[in-house]
C-alpha cells in the first residue's frame, strides 16, 4: 500500500527525527531531493529550481558524489542545502549497526553535512540512537512516488496537491529511476505551491559533523 504521509506509528519508531518543520508564523514547505547526484537527471532539476528561483535540499548518496563531484559542487555553488544518504544507498535494517554507521562515515567524508536521510526511511533503534548524536535526521511530510513504476506525472503532482500543508517536507528523486516522473512533474509541482501562497525553502544545515 501506498503511504504518500507516514502514519504517526511510523514516526514514533524513530524519535528525535524531523518530519515536518515547524513554521507556525510562516507558510512554507521544504523540497528535498534524494538519490543523486546523477548526470542524466540531477543536471536538469537544478536548471528548473533555478528558472523559479527556488533553493531546495539534497540527500546524496555518497558514491554518486565520488563519481560525479562537480554535480555535487554545482548543487553547492548554486545555493542549495545537502545531507548525508549513505555511501551505498544502505537500508538500516538489513545491515549491522556498525556496518552501517560505517557507511555513513565513509560518505560523510564526502559529502560534509550534518543532515542526514536514511534511504527507505528505515532505521534499526540502534543506528537511530547513534546517528542522532551527530547528525539531524530528516524524514519527510510528503512522498510523492515519483519513482514508481506505475505512477504517473499526474500522480505525483497530485500526491503534492492533496498532502503538502504548511512545514511539509516533500520528497522527490532526482535519480535515474524516477527521471520521467520528476522532470514532468516538478515544475508544475512548484507553479502549484508558489500559487497557494507557499514560501519554497531549503532545510538549514547545522554546523558539520
Amino acid at each position: 500500500m501506498f503511504i504518500e504521509r507516514p502514519p504517526k506509528l511510523h514516526r514514533l519508531l524513530l524519535p528525535g527525527a524531523v518530519w515536518r518543520m515547524d513554521n507556525a508564523s510562516r507558510k512554507s514547505v521544504y523540497l528535498t531531493f534524494d538519490d543523486g547526484p546523477v548526470p542524466e537527471v540531477t543536471p536538469q532539476v537544478l536548471d528548473i529550481l533555478d528558472r523559479h528561483n527556488v533553493k531546495a535540499t539534497f540527500f546524496v548518496v555518497g558514491d554518486n558524489v565520488r563519481k560525479h563531484p562537480e554535480l555535487f559542487e554545482q548543487i553547492k555553488k548554486n545555493g542549495h542545502s545537502f545531507g548525508n544518504h549513505t555511501m551505498h544507498h544502505l537500508q538500516g535494517l538489513k545491515n549491522s549497526c556498525e556496518f552501517y554507521l560505517a557507511d555513513i562515515e565513509e560518505a560523510g567524508k564526502l559529502i560534509g553535512s550534518s543532515l542526514f536521510r536514511p534511504p527507505h526511511g528505515l532505521m534499526k533503534r540502534c543506528q537511530n540512537k547513534r546517528l542522532k548524536e551527530r547528525y539531524t535526521i530528516v524524514m519527510h511530510d510528503v512522498l510523492t512516488r515519483d519513482y514508481g513504476r506505475r505512477v504517473t506525472p499526474r500522480i505525483v503532482i497530485e500526491n503534492v496537491k492533496r498532502f503538502t500543508r504548511p512545514g511539509s517536507i516533500i520528497v522527490f528523486h532526482d535519480s535515474e529511476k524516477a527521471r520521467r516522473n520528476i522532470l514532468a512533474s516538478l515544475e508544475e509541482s512548484i507553479l502549484w505551491l508558489k500559487h497557494n501562497g507557499y514560501e519554497l525553502l531549503p532545510i538549514p544545515m547545522p554546523s558539520n559533523p
